[in-house]
């Protein structure tokens, strides 16, 4: 393998792409409350709490920080099966 995955890059776009997602499901259980995935949010995010601006940010940084876990776990993993490949 040539081509090595970059963790910085990587760990960015799954961390805005987490961002994201938890912004969008945020926006939507307040535009469809009785649809919400509100509870979801409860068990995987320590402090998160149905709303308010501070929790709602703590959501955020902890959805961004999953994001570069999974960065530094997956990435290594790949650079380092995929050199082994043939």
């Amino acid at each position: 393998m040539k081509h090595k995955i970059s963790l910085f890059a990587f760990g960015h776009a799954t961390s805005l792409f987490l961002l994201m997602s938890f912004s969008v499901c945020v926006g939507f259980g307040l535009l469809f409350p009785q649809q919400a995935m509100y509870e979801v949010w409860l068990k995987l995010l320590p402090g998160f709490e149905w709303i308010s601006w501070k929790s709602f940010f703590i959501g955020a940084l902890e959805s961004y920080a999953y994001g570069w876990f999974i960065a530094l776990i997956w990435v290594p993993l790949y650079n380092f099966f995929g050199s082994k490949a043939k």
